[in-house]
């Protein structure tokens, strides 16, 4: 990945519980491509949200960050969205 870009990508997960073992999987065999990680959902008193957020902030090789937004994409419940910011 050029290294004056940052690559952003924002998962989506619904039935966080049924879903989440997976992607974690993924999270793990690629975690030496995430340099940031900030999972969020909702949650108070009574209750916790069954769906989530997490973003990345990828980090080296732009193919590998690829197949794990692809990989992320293929499991159910789970959608991901790329941001890509350019510096001059």
């Amino acid at each position: 990945m050029n290294v004056r870009n940052h690559l952003i990508f924002g998962v989506h997960i619904t039935e966080r519980i049924r879903h989440v073992p997976t992607v974690q999987q993924l999270l793990s065999e690629y975690g030496c491509y995430i340099k940031t990680r900030l999972g969020l959902h909702e949650v108070d008193q009574n209750s916790c949200s069954p769906n989530g957020l997490l973003v990345l902030e990828m980090f080296g090789d732009e193919a590998k960050c690829q197949e794990l937004f692809e990989k992320l994409n293929a499991v159910e419940g789970v959608e991901v969205k790329k941001i890509v910011f350019g510096h001059p």
